[in-house]
């Protein structure tokens, strides 16, 4: 029996990018629906749950840095799963700066632990695609910090939107759809803050995938070569 346990440690912990990645996408998939049904709800719950453990996990923390990330992953995890809505307040705003120096911190120490590898691997890929999906809700997270100090920061389009103030959900699409450059329809940057992030979030997007994936892809196949 210890040596199959064992054996399921090993092979989580040689999988843990992978399953971090299935999880950011279910959480993508889900959060439409979340304010649907309770079911959605509590799926929705379960898996940011599992995204913030995960990320804590994948991270591989020494022990003088595990007990930071789980002070700053009680906030985060607040923040994604209560779903918040912009309104003012220090608890809030707290809040939600707390989750963007979460997200940080762990987009750090995934870059220093998947780009420094001399020899990658098909879990560093994944790390390194967990690493772009952590930069679009690290930008939401941004976003959603500008609409609550600047309600106007944003504008959604009445005739592609049934409401008029946006929500965590508006702020990841609008995230996802800058950093891939694919653009947005429905919601516009109105204030200068709100614009001057997006274009640094579509650039750091483009040079993302064109310079460092690609850097990564081709270690990555001419490893086995040399």
């Amino acid at each position: 029996m210890r040596a199959i346990r064992s054996k399921h440690v090993s092979a989580l912990a040689e999988h843990r990018f992978f399953l971090l990645f299935l999880f950011l996408l279910a959480t993508l998939i889900l959060y439409p629906f979340a304010e649907e049904g309770r079911f959605s709800y509590f799926t929705l719950r379960v898996l940011g749950s599992a995204v913030i453990l995960l990320s804590v996990y994948a991270a591989g923390f020494r022990h003088s840095l595990l007990l930071l990330a789980l002070v700053l992953a009680l906030p985060a995890l607040l923040q994604r799963l209560l779903l918040p809505t912009t309104d003012r307040g220090w608890l809030p705003v707290a809040s939600i700066l707390l989750s963007f120096v979460f997200d940080i911190f762990i987009v750090v120490v995934f870059f220093r632990h998947v780009f420094t590898r001399s020899q990658p691997n098909s879990e560093t890929i994944f790390g390194a695609l967990c690493i772009y999906l952590l930069l679009g809700f690290s930008f939401a997270t941004v976003y959603h910090l500008l609409a609550t100090f600047h309600p106007n920061a944003f504008y959604l389009d009445p005739a592609t939107n049934l409401h008029t103030v946006p929500n965590r959900f508006d702020f990841i699409y609008y995230s996802f759809g800058t950093i891939t450059s694919l653009g947005v329809a429905g919601i516009t940057a109105v204030s200068p803050q709100a614009r001057s992030f997006s274009i640094l979030e579509a650039i750091l997007g483009v040079l993302y995938l064109a310079v460092l994936i690609a850097r990564l892809m081709g270690a990555y196949r001419s490893g086995p070569a040399r």
